[in-house]
């Protein structure tokens, strides 16, 4: 189970990437649940999370989106 999640379905990047970043910077460690619905959006949120030195521990195709699980 994830510390926090961000859903962020129904938004254009980089609205969703933004989201992330603001939490990862909250957060500073632990686990966060992205909720997306695009491939871009996932592509993108696991770069930025990347780039914050965090990593993408499990990413899901959920058939209406992806679920990405990040971890620091």
């Amino acid at each position: 189970m994830a510390d926090k999640t961000v859903d962020a379905r129904g938004l254009s990047c980089p609205q969703p990437v933004l989201m992330v970043i603001q939490s990862l910077k909250e957060m500073r460690q632990g686990t966060i649940e992205v909720l997306v619905d695009t491939e871009t959006s996932r592509e993108n949120v696991a770069r930025a999370a990347s780039m914050e030195g965090w990593r993408v521990s499990k990413e899901e195709d959920t058939g209406q989106g992806y679920k990405i699980l990040l971890e620091k």
